[in-house]
């Protein structure tokens, strides 16, 4: 007895396809609207910090948590940081 051929199956619609892909590696992270990103002015000479201690230890912690490299961490702080900054995550 031989084995039964499995079926194969053609994706006929790539833009759901590509959406169920996105959807399938969503991940949904609750920041603190308190929380200030920006850093404090330290009235010191030279180029002042661009983000507050709190917003590095909170980008450093996701990189440990999730196991990626800086610069994945990076892009994946700066797409949530974008999403703040036009308000996508308002519920008003």
């Amino acid at each position: 007895m031989s084995k039964p051929i499995p079926p194969t199956y053609k994706t006929t619609n790539w833009a759901d396809y590509n959406a169920a892909l996105k959807r399938r590696g969503s991940l949904t992270i609750w920041f603190d609207p308190e929380m200030n990103w920006a850093a404090k002015p330290s009235g010191k000479r030279g180029r002042s910090r661009t983000f507050s201690d709190a917003a590095i230890q909170t980008c450093l912690t996701m990189k440990v948590l999730f196991g990626m490299a800086l610069r994945q961490t990076t892009g994946f702080v700066e797409i949530r940081v974008e999403y703040l900054r036009v308000g996508a995550y308002d519920n008003a």
